[in-house]
């Protein structure tokens, strides 16, 4: 059954976080470039920094997730945030704000990401039965599409009409306002409070075997091992994709601060319709196909885009229907990997099963940004920006050589994994 309250906090206060987060993501690249006049690889290097934590901490917050309750975590989460962006605002009205300040920012931030991305995504099960993921994950994936609807396009315009230090405060606001939100949370999870708080007090090496039997659960279980190959390859070659993007929209095809966030933001419409699909295409043509076909689909259109002429009537129209379609496409495969994963993932492992899997897809980003900041210098924006967007291809492929690409119209059971001995017992 629904907790209906409880997971209607949870939605807005998803919402609005994530409606911060994608502000923040058009906000400090465009601070960059925008005021600092970033060069390739200094905008590498900031989107490297900023997508670090997710190579660096996702492992352990998934173990730390699993020990506490997701509501606290997603709490604090959210306040680090605020607080983080309050006193880059501070900073910029003293005129102290530089790339430097930049960089220890767009790292708070990632890292403070981390945490909140990973226990929402483990908070879920709490709140819905295993035949709703579908629907949750869909009611979920779709405020998170509303929001790349209204964060580019509030980050860029904010990049071109209004100071750093002003553009920085909306992320403020959307953290306060989610932690608000969160914090009405009532739900505790069931695990029994003696167990609980024997978690609490073991000691690192207890953590780093939590750790280590999160990865293996995804190692042995062949969907999710699939789920974390693809999400590796899609998110390297996404991130250095977008690091040319960034530099190819403004300085290519002449698009000012507010037509990038307009461009961006495209996306988000699409990943509406995409959140819709999802909850009925895989239970009528399979999950795997559909995992595999949009997939392909939404990879695919992004190739069109080096092609696209500069200062032309065409350009922006064009931009809009490539990252419209990119956005429905996208958010399919979003919403039917998380309920595959979720539905194969026993509850004491979901927090160490995304984590993992987040390592695996998100780990990689840092090195794909440095790498579309290095072939931008070298090759030239349009061949550096075709170069990556075919690299994305290589995820639809990896899925539909496994039996990921094979799964029929339900979700597969949960695994049985192999207890841990040592693990306090769980009362249901």
């Amino acid at each position: 059954m629904w907790r209906g309250g409880d997971f209607r906090r949870l939605w807005l206060g998803q919402t609005v976080s994530q409606l911060g987060e994608h502000a923040c993501l058009v906000v400090l690249p465009m601070i960059a470039v925008v005021t600092f006049h970033a060069g390739a690889g200094e905008l590498g290097a900031l989107r490297a920094v900023g997508q670090a934590p997710f190579l660096v901490l996702s492992l352990f917050v998934g173990a730390w997730v699993d020990r506490w309750r997701a509501r606290t975590v997603m709490m604090l989460a959210d306040l680090g945030r605020a607080l983080a962006l309050g006193g880059a605002v501070v900073v910029g009205l003293l005129g102290g704000l530089g790339l430097p300040a930049l960089l220890v920012l767009a790292f708070t931030v990632g890292a403070l990401s981390v945490f909140f991305d990973v226990a929402y995504q483990a908070s879920l099960v709490q709140l819905v039965t295993r035949d709703q993921l579908i629907r949750g994950n869909s009611a979920l994936e779709g405020s998170r599409s509303a929001a790349q609807i209204g964060g580019p396009a509030l980050g860029g315009a904010l990049v071109s009409l209004v100071s750093a230090p002003i553009a920085l405060a909306c992320g403020t606001l959307f953290f306060a306002l989610s932690f608000l939100s969160i914090r009405r949370i009532r739900h505790v999870p069931r695990v029994h409070p003696r167990g609980l708080i024997e978690r609490r007090a073991e000691n690192p090496s207890r953590v780093w075997r939590q750790v280590h039997e999160g990865i293996r659960f995804v190692a042995r279980n062949t969907s999710l091992r699939t789920i974390g190959l693809a999400s590796a390859a899609a998110q390297f070659s996404f991130a250095a994709m977008m690091t040319v993007y960034l530099l190819f929209l403004p300085r290519e095809l002449h698009l000012s601060g507010t037509a990038v966030g307009m461009t961006l933001a495209a996306a988000g419409p699409g990943a509406l319709l995409g959140s819709v699909l999802a909850a009925r295409l895989p239970s009528r043509f399979g999950h795997g196909a559909v995992l595999v076909c949009a997939a392909a689909l939404g990879d695919g259109v992004l190739l069109c885009v080096p092609a696209l002429p500069a200062s032309s009537a065409i350009t922006l129209p064009a931009l809009l229907a490539v990252n419209f379609t990119f956005g429905t496409f996208g958010q399919l495969v979003n919403v039917t990997v998380m309920a595959v994963r979720q539905a194969v993932t026993p509850e004491r492992l979901q927090g160490r099963t995304a984590a993992t899997i987040t390592c695996a897809g998100m780990g990689t980003t840092p090195f794909g940004s440095l790498l579309g900041g290095y072939l931008a210098v070298e090759s030239g924006l349009r061949t550096a920006l075709l170069m990556t967007a075919a690299g994305m291809m290589l995820s639809p492929v990896l899925m539909a050589a496994s039996p990921l690409g094979r799964l029929g119209r339900s979700l597969p059971g949960p695994h049985t994994a192999e207890r841990d001995p040592s693990t306090p017992p769980y009362r249901r």
